[in-house]
């Protein structure tokens, strides 16, 4: 499952389920097809942490600002 979030433009989370553990993979897409696993955790509270969406968002702007040069 894919899911936008809210409050970031471009920004994605993937939800993935192995062995009743649950991992989410932040992601974006690039030039509307190739999509960029920026990082990923385990799940453990209903809330996803802050720092993870702040490192993401961080991962995020350093590949499109990277791709400017």
């Amino acid at each position: 499952m894919m899911k936008s979030i809210t409050g970031i433009k471009g920004l994605f989370e993937i939800r993935i389920e192995y062995s009743s553990n649950i991992y989410r993979i932040f992601c974006c897409f690039d030039e509307g097809e190739l999509v960029i696993l920026l990082n990923g955790f385990q799940k453990k509270t209903k809330k996803t942490p802050k720092e993870e969406i702040e490192r993401a968002k961080k991962l995020m702007k350093e590949y499109f600002d990277s791709k400017k040069k």
